[in-house]
C-alpha cells in the first residue's frame, strides 16, 4: 500500500543554547540569534551612546548650579623712549626704557537665585537621560521584533520545502507506476512525458524556493551584523502562545517604551516652561576675587606700583524689558507642551487601534488553524487514495496532479496561518514591552 510522507507542523522546540558563528554552517537558534543581534546592532549602540551622553549630562554643574571658579595671569614686557616734563620743572628723557606689567587673578562666582531656573534645568537633564534610556528599551524590543519575524519567516519558508519534497515524492512514485505500466503495455509515452515533465518543474520549483530560503537568511545575517556569506542552518518550529487577551495587552500599553519616552516628553516640555519663564526673574549672583597687580619701569616718574587684595559682593540682574522676548518664548514654550501632550494621546490612541487590529488577526489566524490542520490531514489522504487508485488505473494523471494541487495549497495555507499568527503574537508583545523567547 502507497502512502506518502506526512508533514509535521508541530515538533517541540529544541533546547536552546548559545554558540558563536564562525566560518563553517553553524546551527542558529532563536535565543542565538536575537543575543548576537543585540550585541552587534549598531542601532542599539547608538542609543546606548545617547543613554551615556545623557547620563553624563545629568549633572548639577551642566545645570549652572555649581560656582564658576577661574585663575588668569598677564605679563607684558614693554621698551620705550621716554619723555616727560612735569610741572615742578623736572624733565625726563630716556630712550630704550625697560617696563613690565604682571596682573594675575583668582575669581569665584556663585548663583543664588534666579527664579529656580537651575532646579527646573537639572530635573530637565534627569528626565532626559530616562527617555534616552526608553528609547534604547524601544529599539531592544523592536530589533528583537524584527529578528524574531525574520527567523521565523525562515522556518516559514523550509515549511514550503517540505511540502515540496513530499510533492516530488509523489510525483517520483507516479513517474514509477507509469513505467512499470508501460512495461505492461498498460500506459502510453504521453502518461510517461506528463510524469517526467510534472516532476521537472517540482524539481525547479524547490531551487527556486531554496533561492528564497538564502537570500531570507542573508537577511537575517543583515540584522545579527554579520558577514553576509555567512552559512547558518535552522531547525525549528513555529509554535503560538494562546494565552494573550485583548483586555491585558490594552492594560499593559502603558509598559510600551514609545509611550513612556512621550510621557517624558511631556515632563520635559513643562520643565521647559518653568526654565523660561525663570528668565524674567530677577538673578542674584555672589562673587569673589582675589587680585595681583605689579607694574615696574626703569624710566619715568613711576617706577614700582605694586597691589594685591581680596574682594567680594554680590550682583543682581534685573530684566526690566526686551521687547516682551522672555514672555513670548514662554508662551512658545506653552504651546510646544500641549504639542507633546497631544503627540503622546495620538501615539495611545493609534497603538490602541494597532493592538486591537492585530488581536484580532492573532485570534482569527488561531481559529482558522484548526480548521487547516484537518484540511491537510484530508488532503494527505486524498493525495494517498489517489495514487492508489492511479496505480489499480482507477484514476488519471489529471487526478493525481489535482490531488496534489490541493494538498501542496492546503500545506501552504496552513504553514502561512502559522506564521501570521506568531507574526501578530510578536507584535503584540512587542507592544506591551513584553517579547518573549
Amino acid at each position: 500500500m502507497l502512502k506518502i510522507k506526512e508533514i509535521k507542523i508541530f515538533l517541540p522546540l529544541v533546547t536552546f543554547s548559545f554558540f558563536y558563528i564562525a566560518g563553517s554552517s553553524q546551527s542558529l537558534d532563536l535565543r542565538d540569534a536575537i543575543n548576537i543581534a543585540l550585541k552587534n546592532s549598531l542601532e542599539v549602540e547608538l542609543l546606548k551612546n545617547n543613554v551615556e551622553i545623557n547620563n553624563t549630562n545629568n549633572y548639577i554643574g551642566v545645570a549652572g548650579g555649581l560656582p564658576v571658579v577661574s585663575a588668569n595671569a598677564t605679563d607684558n614686557e614693554q621698551l620705550n623712549n621716554i619723555n616727560q616734563k612735569l610741572n615742578t620743572g623736572t624733565e625726563i628723557k630716556r630712550n630704550g626704557a625697560t617696563g613690565n606689567t604682571f596682573n594675575a587673578g583668582l575669581t569665584a562666582g556663585m548663583l543664588l537665585y534666579n527664579g529656580s531656573r537651575v532646579v527646573a534645568a537639572k530635573k530637565r537633564l534627569e528626565q532626559l537621560q530616562l527617555q534616552s534610556e526608553q528609547y534604547l528599551n524601544s529599539q531592544i524590543q523592536n530589533t528583537m521584533a524584527a529578528v524574531m519575524t525574520a527567523y521565523y519567516d525562515i522556518v516559514r519558508q523550509q515549511y514550503y520545502i517540505r511540502t515540496i519534497d513530499v510533492s516530488i515524492e509523489v510525483s517520483q512514485k507516479r513517474l514509477e507506476i507509469v513505467k512499470t505500466q508501460q512495461s505492461v503495455g498498460m500506459a502510453n509515452n504521453a502518461d510517461l512525458y506528463q510524469s517526467q515533465l510534472d516532476l521537472n518543474a517540482l524539481m525547479q520549483t524547490k531551487q527556486s524556493q531554496q533561492l528564497v530560503i538564502d537570500q531570507s537568511k542573508t537577511e537575517l545575517l543583515l540584522l545579527l551584523n554579520l558577514k553576509p556569506d555567512s552559512t547558518i542552518t535552522i531547525s525549528d518550529t513555529i509554535t503560538m502562545d494562546k494565552a494573550i487577551i485583548l483586555g491585558d495587552v490594552l492594560e499593559k500599553l502603558s509598559n510600551n517604551a514609545d509611550i513612556i519616552a512621550a510621557d517624558d516628553q511631556v515632563k520635559i516640555s513643562d520643565l521647559i516652561i518653568r526654565e523660561t519663564a525663570a528668565q524674567r526673574y530677577p538673578s542674584i549672583r555672589a562673587n569673589a576675587a582675589y587680585n595681583y597687580n605689579r607694574n615696574q619701569s626703569t624710566g619715568g616718574q613711576l617706577l614700582l606700583n605694586q597691589n594685591n587684595g581680596a574682594s567680594g559682593g554680590l550682583s543682581i540682574a534685573i530684566p526690566i524689558y526686551n521687547g516682551a522676548i522672555f514672555k513670548r518664548q514662554q508662551k512658545v514654550a506653552e504651546l510646544n507642551s500641549k504639542n507633546a501632550a497631544i503627540q503622546k494621546d495620538i501615539l495611545i490612541r493609534n497603538y490602541a487601534s494597532g493592538a486591537v487590529k492585530t488581536y484580532q488577526a492573532y485570534v482569527n489566524n488561531l481559529q482558522q488553524l484548526e480548521t487547516q490542520k484537518q484540511t491537510v490531514e484530508l488532503s494527505q489522504k486524498l493525495l494517498d487514495l489517489v495514487l492508489q487508485r492511479f496505480q489499480l488505473k482507477q484514476a488519471t494523471i489529471v487526478d493525481v496532479r489535482q490531488a496534489q494541487q490541493t494538498f501542496e495549497a492546503a500545506s501552504y495555507t496552513l504553514t502561512n496561518l502559522n506564521f501570521a499568527a506568531k507574526s501578530s503574537e510578536i507584535e503584540l508583545n512587542r507592544l506591551v514591552n513584553q517579547i518573549k523567547f
